[in-house]
């Protein structure tokens, strides 16, 4: 039986502050991170990372423009279960992968292991990380900076630039206004017997919020059971060319490579997406 507190229900559903944190165990809440993992591996859609031939094309883009080359040390944050790392590896670079799940760890290692790639897989939070000029490039791929505040983005920055050797360059992706405006904000309820948030009977809320002066939107789901109620905020801040390579230039990074994503295709100005090469 559903366990409804009405008051606790009603202050979640207001529009919170700016990033305003939420549940803290997500992706690497137990239940959580095994559907997560399965939408990893799910070839059919692009709802947790790309369809294998568009990461077929990114991995052979960023070879083919000379950005990555044999015998580079590359560290890929946010790795999940090693759909970035194994290709890379099979393209001859030396890859260190970090994820805060330890399911997706624990998958990409025993593929690694069961295919003979000496990959370096890393159960941890990669604002944790303490490298210093160790790598020749530093991959994020899928709109994962999008996610952070401006303050936790400037401080991954930070890390990525003390991570990097001299001229060398971090790789990533981020979404703008034109793609949140096209998939617009999330209203509605549903009550289902097991799925991604539980694996019992749950009520779950969804909302979208909507921060134009910040380009900023947040999707939000109140998941209720029988154990209680809880709140999951995925915040997303958009940019535009201009104002990700302001960002970038404040932490000591030229925004050298500009595309409309990262396959390649030339940049315009009304896509849904940017991706960089931004060098050190």
């Amino acid at each position: 039986m559903l366990s409804i507190n009405i008051d606790q229900l009603v202050e979640f559903s207001k529009k919170p502050a700016l990033f305003a944190a939420g549940e803290k165990k997500f992706w690497d809440d137990p239940h959580i991170s095994k559907g997560m993992l399965e939408a990893h591996l799910n070839p059919n859609h692009d709802v947790a990372s790309r369809r294998p031939a568009i990461i077929d094309q990114i991995v052979h883009h960023l070879f083919e423009s000379g950005i990555l080359k044999h015998g580079m040390k590359v560290l890929d944050l946010g790795c999940g279960p090693g759909l970035y790392a194994e290709r890379l590896y099979k393209a001859g670079v030396e890859v260190v992968g970090l994820d805060i799940s330890e399911r997706s760890i624990e998958y990409a290692r025993r593929r690694a292991k069961e295919s003979g790639l000496n990959i370096d897989y890393r159960c941890m939070n990669f604002f944790d990380m303490d490298y210093t000029n160790e790598f020749d490039a530093v991959i994020q791929i899928y709109g994962e900076l999008n996610t952070f505040s401006d303050a936790m983005r400037d401080r991954l920055l930070q890390l990525v630039y003390k991570a990097l050797k001299e001229d060398s360059t971090f790789i990533f992706d981020v979404t703008t206004r034109t793609h949140r405006m096209k998939y617009g904000l999330k209203n509605g309820w549903y009550i289902i017997e097991g799925g991604f948030w539980r694996h019992g009977k749950h009520l779950v809320l969804e909302q979208g919020f909507d921060y134009p002066e910040e380009d900023t939107w947040l999707d939000q789901y109140i998941v209720v059971d029988e154990y209680g109620c809880k709140v999951y905020r995925n915040w997303f801040h958009d940019y535009s060319l201009d104002s990700i390579k302001e960002v970038l230039n404040t932490a000591g990074f030229n925004a050298k490579y500009v595309w409309n994503d990262l396959t390649g295709s030339p940049y315009t100005s009304d896509g849904e997406w940017i991706a960089i090469g931004a060098v050190r």
